[in-house]
């Protein structure tokens, strides 16, 4: 598709010809940062004194119960939600200083809904990546982004249909092409595992750690415990709007600290082939007892009156 067609398919952003183009960072530079900032919602603190960094070439994992504050502080990084104190920094710049189509250069985000008002076919959708970059001298990379992208996340056997027919978990994995294919620096991902099977769970985050493998940096909003654990480089555990602990998840992936943050008893041990650390919830005897009973009321067909099994016709 050329350039031509991507403008049809999105609003002109404007000075296109006049935008600085970002170079790379540096392994281990901050190319975002929270300072102390604090979002209200609803008369609510939903953050309060949050700061954290964003590096080049590292994974960052934000963990943490239900409304801990873990999307809202991602996008506070993205500059999608301004902070009422503190501030957010993009490379180096204080957020606000960015203009919408700088900013679309240098920072991609994944929301958690992908939702679409028009009738898209997949490789439309992926090719909209691009659309920061028409008129800019990285235009003749749209093929090869467009289609890299897409091969990373296992969507070209379905691009010409339309995005509006694909499952929840096809829908997510077509987001997450159009992010990447966007190519920038920083990737900001809310929940992309949240619909997936097991095994694209595994290649989304797979994929990650290879964006910062090749210097991006790459912050991404996780529930499951275990992936933070195997694939990111640091982890952020939020609880009542505040980052309680951050740092490699050897150390952060504590028993005592996730209990309290969860209130929930969990266990952490190592995984016996790898030594990453495994998080599981901590079940009593008499918990696993009546799970046991109830399995084996299951596999009999019953159930503990002996009423007999619906069956269908």
């Amino acid at each position: 598709m050329t350039s031509v067609r991507l403008r049809g398919l999105l609003p002109m952003l404007p000075n296109r010809r006049t935008r600085t183009l970002p170079s790379p960072a540096a392994p281990g530079e901050v190319v975002a940062e929270a300072a102390g900032i604090r979002i209200e919602r609803g008369g609510r603190a939903v953050l309060d004194g949050v700061g954290i960094e964003v590096r080049a070439g590292e994974v960052l994992a934000l963990v943490g119960p239900n409304g801990a504050g873990k999307s809202t502080l991602l996008a506070a990084l993205a500059a999608d939600l301004a902070p009422s104190e503190g501030e957010v920094r993009i490379a180096g710049r204080p957020a606000d200083g960015w203009s919408a189509g700088e900013l679309a250069l240098r920072r991609s985000v994944l929301p958690q809904d992908a939702a679409l008002s028009f009738p898209f076919v997949v490789a439309d959708v992926v090719r909209m990546g691009r659309a920061p970059w028409a008129g800019t001298e990285r235009e003749d990379e749209d093929e090869a982004a467009v289609a890299e992208a897409m091969a990373a996340t296992e969507v070209g056997a379905f691009a010409e249909r339309p995005f509006s027919a694909l499952s929840g978990g096809e829908r997510a994995r077509v987001a997450l092409a159009r992010v990447l294919a966007q190519r920038t620096g920083l990737l900001l991902l809310d929940e992309p595992t949240a619909a997936l099977d097991l095994r694209h769970q595994e290649l989304v985050l797979r994929v990650c750690r290879e964006r910062a493998a090749a210097g991006d940096a790459v912050v991404v909003v996780l529930h499951d415990l275990g992936l933070a654990a195997a694939h990111a480089d640091r982890v952020g555990v939020l609880h009542d709007g505040r980052v309680a602990v951050e740092g490699p998840p050897s150390e952060v992936l504590e028993e005592e600290l996730l209990s309290r943050v969860y209130r929930q008893p969990v266990e952490v041990f190592p995984h016996p082939g790898t030594g990453v650390p495994l998080v599981v919830p901590r079940r009593t005897e008499a918990g696993r007892a009546r799970a046991h009973a109830a399995a084996r009321r299951a596999a009999r067909g019953g159930n503990r009156d002996n009423t007999p099994p619906l069956t269908g016709s």
